[in-house]
């Protein structure tokens, strides 16, 4: 009989989970760290204990693994995501992946289901923006893209306490960050299941999708050079205003943007500083950071050159400055072709058509996808996400976890 996970279990689950950090106002926080968060931890692992009867095992950076033993091979399967959430953020958001990876397993032991690989379930450590600035943090560990050198003088900004504090509260230990990589042949694949968080499966009408692609992400700090003066005595043609330039700035980021028109190429301006910020005071000066994700270096680049222009054309056109400098130059992670396939024919068998995705938002899985085999399982959502809003019907959820135990089962089988 074709194994199917339990749905009014899996749907009791996200609504407990979803309980704990849930604010006045809807929204879920559980930042790194908070008591929320260790709550969140703590009602994962008494659950996996109770239900499972496996106590889950905190890595170096506090990333929990429950592992359910296999017969035949020593590397795991892992799949998981992660607890924690963003400001105000929703029910779905990792949670999804961890609470299904959870719901397979249940599964799986209920149903005496014997697998030839280890099945690890794990769920990572400071996935989302956090007090100590570093996101995706547990898995970026795991990849070595984080080093004890870089972690061991950040603290809370809050709080002001030690990230070394917080992770050994979490059972974590920073002594050993560095020994903490992830090894393809401990973990031979890894499987993450998350909402969409767009709406192009909405669009499309699909409750599924494979992850082809994780979206490349690009920025810039860019700083305007104006001109402070009085706001009143100031006449119109003497000013050189560095918020109006920086508007402008946007602006043609935009125009360029509507130019490539492709669902998988984005640009965003979401943070501007002006200075002096002062009601009748000219801007003097607007530090703002420009984003661009794309998996395409060709589209990369001619939004950059579109950007070049743009900048020469205000400093001309307004007497300001614009300088630019680099923060982040991220790379496309391509998932698994094998982990693609093993997921397209879990649609087939469940009578879903074929969709692949490159996913805009960054993941756990771009990080686990530089040591091992890497994929991604969309869901479709509401088309919002990091808020209160953030849905997804128990329907496509329940379908999403089939499909996932299904391609699970195959890589069983296929991987050695």
């Amino acid at each position: 009989m074709t194994l199917r996970v339990n749905r009014e279990r899996l749907g009791q689950n996200l609504e407990a989970l979803s309980q704990i950090g849930k604010s006045p106002r809807g929204g879920i926080n559980r930042a790194l760290g908070s008591e929320a968060e260790r709550e969140a931890r703590r009602w994962l692992c008494g659950y996996w204990k109770t239900h499972l009867h496996k106590t889950a095992a905190p890595d170096a950076a506090a990333n929990l693994w429950v592992v359910r033993p296999g017969n035949a091979c020593k590397a795991k399967i892992a799949f998981g995501s992660h607890h924690d959430t963003v400001t105000e953020g929703g029910k779905f958001d990792g949670a999804l992946g961890v609470l299904l990876a959870t719901e397979i397993l249940e599964t799986l032991e209920e149903t005496h289901t014997p697998t030839r690989h280890p099945f690890a379930l794990v769920s990572f450590t400071g996935e989302e923006p956090n007090p100590f600035h570093v996101s995706t943090l547990g898995s970026k560990v795991l990849s070595g893209r984080l080093h004890r050198a870089d972690l061991e003088h950040l603290e809370n900004e809050q709080t002001h306490a030690p990230f070394s504090e917080t992770l050994a509260a979490l059972g974590g230990d920073l002594q050993k960050i560095d020994e903490a990589l992830l090894s393809p042949a401990d973990v031979c694949a890894f499987l993450e299941c998350h909402i969409e968080q767009g709406r192009r499966l909405l669009d499309k009408n699909l409750p599924l999708a494979a992850v082809g692609k994780i979206t490349g992400i690009y920025r810039e700090d860019i700083t305007v050079h104006g001109e402070a003066n009085h706001a009143g005595t100031t006449v119109m043609r003497d000013r050189h205003d560095a918020l109006l330039a920086a508007c402008a700035l946007n602006l043609a980021f935009e125009r360029a943007l509507r130019a490539v028109d492709r669902d998988d190429v984005t640009g965003t301006v979401g943070q501007l500083l002006v200075f002096p910020n002062s009601v009748n005071i000219i801007p003097g000066a607007v530090v703002l950071t420009l984003e661009i994700r794309t998996c395409d270096e060709a589209i990369l680049e001619t939004l950059r050159e579109a950007v070049t222009r743009a900048a020469a054309a205000i400093e001309a056109q307004r007497g300001v400055q614009i300088e630019r400098q680099v923060n982040l130059n991220q790379a496309p992670a391509p998932m698994s072709p094998v982990l693609q396939d093993a997921l397209l024919q879990a649609f087939s068998d469940l009578g879903q058509p074929p969709c692949t995705l490159t996913s805009m938002a960054g993941h756990d899985a771009a990080n686990v996808a530089r040591r091992t085999r890497a994929g991604m399982l969309f869901v479709r959502s509401n088309g919002k996400s990091h808020c209160a809003g953030e849905d997804a019907s128990l329907d496509d959820i329940e379908l999403a976890g089939n499909a996932m135990l299904q391609a699970l089962l195959r890589l069983d089988q296929e991987l050695e």
